[in-house]
């Protein structure tokens, strides 16, 4: 059965060797040899890039379940004197993928003794998650196809929230985002006589001044923030005649972020006409909201009352974002955040490690869910 001290030295060894997104070839080997010794009766590899999906086959016919977790790391120098910090300069597992990687093996070793009663359960270690792109690319392999489920479900730790407690909502479980770059484009002119350019100055500085605000016209909850802009080159001698603005556009649902991005362009193409210049635009990390069923939040919640794990029904979702939507689009199921402590650093930060006390409760919650839909044999 599943040993937990195996489990934290396979965490603490993907932990010391991360690779960011779209380069997980050695992380996805390091996970292929382990499942392969879980026997799974089917192991689809370099699936969406670097993809693996292993597939448990059960007794009879049912439901498809599938468990996600995430192969990616992040461009973050790690700090900390930990015995099993990150051995790749300037990249390190600074969100806990190697965490998630780690629960969804011990959820395969539980299966390699306890196959499905019924139906199938597909455990995917999916890449490029921090980009936003490898569902995508996984989801729109064809050879996912034939493993397309009807149930799915993921897990986030979340520091800041009590260690070990599960919290989830049905509706919007995290944001919709998308990062856009405009492009404006006039024409450079001597700085001496301006008046023969055209300047993108002005433009630029009321884009910046008007995209923060078109929260505003929603009545759902959406965000607008500048995180770049550049006016011209460095040089005195010339008047500038392009400029470059960038922004994350956020919203609770997918209906908003569209709605947004559509008036985003719409504000940007009524400057550069007033100004007389050309606009063009770019999107980067494009994550759709993840959107909880009802059953399968119910799955999740009931799982937590019979395992006796604390269970909060959140009131809002939560603002960063997650590419799981992109199963959730097409099946039902749920997405939940697993405590990482109170007084924990937050993802994204240089000193962030994932708990290792997680590891048994995620393993627990996700093997309760599978019993649910799918049945678990007894012990070979």
């Amino acid at each position: 059965m599943t040993d937990l001290n195996d489990l934290t030295r396979i965490r603490r060894e993907l932990h010391r060797h991360p690779e960011l997104s779209g380069q997980e070839q050695a992380t996805a080997e390091r996970i292929r040899s382990l499942l392969e010794a879980c026997t799974p009766d089917r192991l689809v590899t370099r699936l969406g890039g670097a993809g693996l999906l292993a597939v448990f086959n059960g007794g009879s016919d049912g439901p498809t379940t599938l468990i996600r977790c995430e192969l990616d790391a992040l461009p973050i120098h790690e700090r900390g004197d930990h015995e099993h910090r990150s051995a790749i300069p300037g990249c390190a597992h600074a969100c806990g993928h190697d965490g998630h990687m780690s629960i969804i093996l011990g959820l395969a070793q539980t299966l390699r003794e306890q196959r499905p009663q019924q139906g199938r359960v597909v455990l995917l270690f999916q890449p490029a998650e921090e980009d936003g792109q490898g569902a995508r690319r996984v989801f729109h392999d064809p050879r996912f196809a034939p493993y397309k489920p009807d149930f799915a479900f993921a897990l986030h730790n979340v520091p800041g929230l009590p260690l070990g407690e599960v919290f989830t909502r049905p509706g919007s479980f995290n944001c919709a985002s998308k990062g856009m770059i405009i492009r404006l484009t006039g024409k450079t002119s001597h700085a001496a006589h301006p008046e023969d350019g055209i300047s993108p100055a002005p433009a630029l500085a009321r884009l910046m001044q008007t995209l923060p605000t078109l929260p505003r016209q929603f009545t759902e909850s959406a965000w607008v923030t500048l995180v770049h802009a550049r006016l011209g080159e460095k040089s005195f001698g010339t008047a500038p005649g392009e400029a470059v603005l960038m922004a994350t556009l956020r919203s609770e649902t997918n209906e908003v972020m569209s709605a947004l991005s559509d008036r985003a362009c719409t504000l940007a193409r009524e400057a550069a006409a007033e100004a007389g210049l050309d606009v063009t635009f770019e999107w980067e990390d494009d994550f759709l909201a993840s959107v909880n069923g009802q059953t399968g939040f119910d799955h999740v919640a009931e799982a937590c009352l019979e395992i006796g794990v604390p269970f909060h029904r959140m009131p809002e979702g939560f603002r960063w974002s997650e590419d799981f939507g992109v199963f959730t689009q097409h099946a039902e199921g749920a997405m939940f955040g697993l405590g990482a402590g109170n007084v924990h650093p937050q993802l994204h930060n240089p000193d962030y490690d994932f708990p290792d006390a997680l590891i048994p409760v995620g393993l627990d919650v996700f093997r309760t869910i599978i019993r649910r839909i799918n049945g678990l044999s007894a012990s070979g």
